[in-house]
């Protein structure tokens, strides 16, 4: 199955919930959030379909100014086709629907994601940092993290130059 056949399946059974858009690669899918578990189901145990793996889950971050985006990729074993399913948010209350319990290994994926852009993936059954130390402040991969100066008293050098790596 190609893309603009996996594509049609999620349409046909989500209607409204495919964006179109121009600037998406080959086998890329961009969807609106508010049905992403139900469509995650359908995407996996619909037997045309059958994406039976996880490859992947990460963020991105458009620009201070543009949203942020969890990027899903997933494989389908039986069929061996791929999909990237793209999901945007708001950055100031980025949220979607976990799917950890529909695949497990996106606990982790799910946990870095968070941890690295502070997209919260509602329904975890673990949303914690994974990376970072509980209490740190921001979200390190996002354009506007502003690194913090001290963390418990220690100075955060700020250029790895301070400090001489190379």
């Amino acid at each position: 199955m190609n893309t603009a056949e996996i594509k049609a399946a999620i349409m046909d059974q989500f209607p409204g919930s495919v964006l179109e858009s121009e600037d998406l690669g080959e086998s890329q899918v961009e969807l609106k959030a508010d049905q992403w578990f139900e469509i995650a189901t359908f995407i996996k145990e619909n037997p045309n379909l059958s994406f039976d793996q996880l490859e992947c889950i990460t963020g991105i971050d458009l620009g201070e100014e543009a949203s942020l985006q969890t990027r899903y990729n997933f494989h389908s074993m039986e069929h061996r086709h791929k999909i990237e399913i793209l999901i945007s948010h708001d950055r100031k209350e980025p949220k979607v629907a976990s799917i950890e319990k529909i695949w497990r290994i996106g606990d982790w994926f799910e946990r870095e994601t968070y941890d690295m852009f502070g997209i919260v993936y509602e329904g975890h059954s673990d949303l914690r940092r994974i990376l970072c130390p509980d209490d740190w402040e921001g979200w390190p991969l996002r354009k506007d993290y502003e690194g913090q100066e001290l963390y418990h008293g220690i100075v955060i050098p700020k250029m790895k130059e301070e400090d001489g790596w190379e």
